[in-house]
């Protein structure tokens, strides 16, 4: 059995996007890995792109069908389903690629340094300009760097670290080890926004080590596969910004302790509080209703973006 299990949540939308993303596994210089792919009712069907794969690939896959859950409960049922002897737990994108040292390079520096969470970098196009690689961090005086080939470095309360801007994580660069696929599953409920970072989140504070790699693992698909591309003005817009709080409350409760974390935290629902109103004054300016159900769901729950409406609402109608 492989060392390595790796997770593909498949919900496709444009033919040959998942087999860009096997044929990347097929060139990887670490070949001990077997590879779940979770159709998440995919308006097109997996077999697809499997069609011109070898018979020897093809035996490494298992394909399960599910009722729809989005991204998270997809990547879920792959974390149920890994067999026993796998060591690791590698997360690939179904429109992303992999490096060909990715698997090598997570599998190299979890064994020796005694890790079970590991992150390597993302390359992207100018849309993906948000993003910034793991060598920025190495900059800092905190890092400590454990080896040259790969480059890997270890930062201390990576955790803080992360809240300050996550920016240089990718679902599609991380490995993980048994102790944290066995018990950490993504919040399905939370679609469309932020389901991964509380990941993340859970993944780091549970592990026993968190280590990263400067070396590019991933190479970031042009979005046509991904579970979200919405913009401020689309009607999902609302939904994301809610689920980004209620991820984000969630984790105030994870960092309750840690009062800067906290402080963090906060600034961060504040922003989504902001946008999520601005997004729902574009809507008036055009005509078009609020979204007054889900900003009541929204209100019950976290009243202080009543205040923040009233604030907006006061500056908008100032002379």
């Amino acid at each position: 059995m492989a060392s390595i299990t790796i997770v593909i949540p498949f919900y496709q939308k444009q033919t040959g996007v998942l087999q860009r993303a096997l044929r990347s596994i097929s060139r990887q210089t670490f070949q001990d890995f077997d590879i779940l792919i979770v159709d998440d009712e995919s308006p097109l069907a997996v077999e697809g792109d499997l069609q011109s794969l070898s018979s020897e690939e093809r035996a490494r896959i298992k394909v399960i069908r599910q009722a729809n859950a989005g991204p998270g409960g997809a990547r879920n049922t792959g974390l149920d389903n890994v067999p026993a002897e796998s060591r690791f737990v590698a997360f690939l994108d179904s429109d992303d690629e992999w490096a060909p040292d990715h698997l090598h390079n997570a599998f190299e520096t979890l064994t020796r340094h005694d890790a079970d969470c590991y992150w390597d970098s993302i390359d992207g196009g100018d849309e993906f300009s948000y993003h910034f690689g793991i060598a920025e961090l190495a900059k800092s005086a905190r890092s400590v760097r454990l080896s040259e080939r790969p480059s890997v470095i270890e930062i201390p309360d990576i955790a803080s670290v992360m809240l300050q801007d996550w920016s240089f994580l990718h679902m599609s660069c991380m490995v993980i080890g048994r102790p944290l696929f066995e018990k950490i599953r993504f919040e399905p409920t939370l679609r469309l926004a932020a389901e991964d970072v509380l990941f993340f989140c859970d993944c780091v504070l549970a592990a026993k080590r968190v280590l990263l790699c400067e070396q590019a693992g991933a190479l970031r698909g042009e979005g046509v596969n991904i579970f979200h591309s919405i913009d401020n003005d689309s009607p999902q817009f609302l939904r994301q910004q809610f689920n980004t709080w209620t991820a984000l409350n969630t984790l105030e409760q994870r960092f309750s302790r840690r009062p800067q974390d906290v402080a963090t935290i906060r600034h961060y629902k504040h922003r989504a509080r902001r946008q999520a109103l601005w997004s729902q004054a574009r809507q008036v300016k055009r005509r078009q209703m609020p979204q007054f159900g889900l900003l009541a769901k929204w209100a019950l729950r976290d009243p202080v973006i009543l205040q923040s409406a009233m604030k907006l609402a006061v500056g908008k109608l100032a002379p």
